[in-house]
Formats: structure tokens, sequence, C-alpha cells
């Protein structure tokens, strides 16, 4: 019998030894097995050295059978172990995703702006438009506009002002907000998150449904969805945002207009009504119908950017970075768009918590010390700040002060 305590599998989990125990046993195999004399206290002999290299061998073997069997519980998978589980679920893995903005663009009455039509900011990048338009009488209509270059892409208040390619009727574009910021590829949090969420897409008519559909569309950063039951109108959120009688009210950023109309469609009950700011017109050629086929119009919410300001105040030190200003904006920013962490990114009809910015700020340096973090809108002097179900926060770096008293 070996010395050497093994590694337990129970109903209760994994157990594993303590490496000092491990080696412990290895010596004391070492010494039965050389007749008992063996010094086995003195960390200078032989046997203590080829004791060290067998026992982080044997860490090393036990530390990957726990990996693996992480990487079967949802809960705690990563890398290729959490894309076999999603595909369970036939999920894949999102790519970088693009940032997006709402932008209003001019024209000519009764002339068509098509999805795809390209602007650009003036950073030299190109955005496409996500929907296709007819421009109002007044000639001013909001659509959608995703970056051609997809990660966390920022774009600040007016700087999308460009026509890249020019088409009939189309005059010109601003944006009055700046952009909700793309992501690289979908963290282990975020696509657990949405794992967890499209349990329920394979239902129909309720908001879960819905919700778990339109998260599946590829693009899309953030999904909203309330089912209004009431015979009457309800006033939702922070904005009191009135959703109709028998109405289900979806909110969606990022995505193609017609992949979020059509992943609504299939999920919603028939009869249902919907409610937006977007209406795109969707064509039932799937349901064994003989041409022409029925259209539906669907209705969704494209929220408007809320810009989201914070103050940052940090004790003065001479032992702080140089850099602070750069780092500490950096860090909010991350902290904002959920980077590695999908639960702390700023959502559509969500709250933004001053508290959960404290660790990231002060991860920077050990001479970091944090009087205080606010947020706000027109100011930052609040501990938390709800968002509305129409609104989309968004953040520059710009927007974040950072001051050292």
């Amino acid at each position: 019998m070996s010395n050497v305590p093994k590694l337990t599998i129970t109903y209760q989990g994994i157990t594993i030894p303590q490496a000092t125990d491990i080696r412990s046993g290895v010596l004391g195999d070492y010494n039965f097995a050389f007749g008992g004399n063996l010094n086995i206290t003195s960390s200078a002999t032989p046997q203590a050295h080829i004791a060290d290299n067998l026992t982080q061998n044997i860490t090393d073997a036990n530390a990957a059978v726990a990996a693996v069997i992480a990487g079967v519980d949802p809960a705690t998978s990563e890398g290729r172990m959490q894309d076999a589980i999603g595909r369970i679920y036939f999920l894949s893995r999102k790519g970088a995703r693009s940032s997006v903005v709402q932008a209003a663009v001019t024209g000519q009455p009764g002339a068509v702006l098509s999805v795809g039509a390209l602007a650009r900011d003036v950073n030299g990048l190109y955005w496409a438009s996500s929907g296709t338009v007819t421009f109002p009488i007044g000639g001013v209509a909001t659509v959608q506009f995703a970056c051609t270059t997809t990660g966390p892409i920022q774009l600040g208040i007016g700087e999308l002002n460009r026509i890249a390619q020019a088409s009939l009727g189309w005059d010109a574009i601003n944006n009055a907000g700046a952009a909700t910021t793309g992501t690289n590829v979908e963290s282990r949090s975020e696509f657990e998150a949405r794992r967890f969420a499209s349990v329920s897409k394979n239902g129909s008519g309720s908001a879960a449904s819905i919700r778990g559909a339109v998260w599946d569309v590829s693009g899309v950063l953030d999904v909203y969805a309330y089912d209004n039951r009431r015979d009457t109108p309800v006033d939702v959120g922070s904005t009191a945002h009135s959703i109709p009688a028998n109405c289900v009210y979806v909110a969606v950023v990022g995505g193609d207009d017609a992949a979020v109309a059509k992943a609504i469609y299939q999920r919603k009950n028939g009869g249902c009504n919907l409610d937006g700011n977007t209406t795109v017109t969707v064509v039932d050629d799937e349901s064994g119908v003989a041409f022409p086929y029925p259209t539906y119009d669907i209705q969704f919410e494209r929220p408007s950017a809320l810009a989201i300001k914070f103050l940052v105040q940090i004790k003065a030190s001479p032992a702080l970075p140089s850099n602070l200003q750069q780092l500490v904006r950096q860090s909010v920013l991350d902290t904002f768009n959920g980077a590695g962490d999908s639960q702390s990114r700023a959502r559509v009809g969500g709250v933004v918590f001053a508290s959960s910015y404290y660790s990231g700020v002060a991860a920077i340096s050990s001479s970091i010390l944090i009087l205080s973090i606010k947020v706000g809108v027109a100011t930052a002097n609040a501990d938390s700040l709800d968002i509305g179900i129409d609104q989309s926060p968004t953040l520059t770096a710009l927007d974040i002060e950072v001051q050292v008293i």
C-alpha cells in the first residue's frame, strides 16, 4: 500500500490531497523501499529532489482530473468544455460583436435608405445601417448603425457624421448619443448567461422565450422583454415607459432589424400585440402556405442612448501610477462593458451600482486608495442609477472624471 494520499470522487464532489501530504507519502514509500534507513527530513538529499519532482507530477495529474470534472458543470466550465456544453443546447460561442449607435439620418421624404448603407466616423471607421428606412415627411429618421470593425469600438456624440457610400435621397447623418460598445469574443460568463437564457427559447409566448431567441441573433448586445397581460396600459421602469394593454415589449440593442423581427415573430403567441419604435415586415414563408406568403408587421424598441457619467476620487500619493487617469478610465470602461463578467455590464432596464467599480479600480495598484466613486447622468453624484427600459446606457472615456485629492 502506498503512503501517498489518493484523489477521491464522491457524491459531494472531488477531494484533492495537499501537495505537502503527497510529498510526505512519496518519501515514506522511498524509505520503505530502501529498508527504512533513508533520511527523509532533509531537503538537500537526492531522495528529496526525486520526491519533489514526483509530487509535482502527481499534483499536476490531480489538477487535470479536477479541471475535467469542473468542465462538465455549466457553472464552472470554460473554453473547449464550455463550447461542448453549449452544443447540447445548439449554441455556439459568439465571436466579436460590433458597437452600435442610433443615428439621425436626413433625406428627401419618400426616399428609401437600404440596410447596409455605409457611414464613416471621425476616426475613419465605417458603420452600416442595420435596417431599411423610408424618410418620412420632415426628412429625418432614426436608424441603428453597426461598426463594420468588430470589438469594443468607442464612438462619442456627433462623431458619426459622414456619408461613406452615396444613396439616392440621403443627405446627412449624425448621432445624438454615444455608441453602445461592442465586445470581443464572448467570455465565459457571457456564454453561460446566454446558455441559461436559451433554456426558455424553445418555448413560445413568454417574455423569457422571446428574450432567449433574440439573444441568439448575431450581433445582439442586449435584450429586455416585458409581457403586459393586463387589459390596461402599464408604466414600467425608471422612465415610466407605457406598454399598451395585452402587449409584449421587446427592447434590443444590436443585431440586424430583419433577424431580430424574425426571432420575435417565431416566439410570440398568435394574436399578441407588440410595441416599439421600430417596425419590420416579416414574411411567413415557413408555414407551408402557398405563394403569396402572409406578411406581418413586427414592432420592437431600439432604445435611445443614455450617456452615463462617473466621478472617481482617489487619495493623493507619490506612489500613484504616472498614467493613473488612463488606467482608471479603462478599468471603469471594462466594468461598464462587462469585460470578462457579463453580470457587471450596464444593461437596458438595469441598475448601475457605483460599488461594482471599486474592485476593478483598486486592482490597478496597491497605492490606490479610493475615496469615492459616483455615477449619474447630468452629474455623477449618486451611488446607483436606474436605467429605463427604453434606454441603452453608454459611456465614453471623456465622461469619466478622475480626481486625485
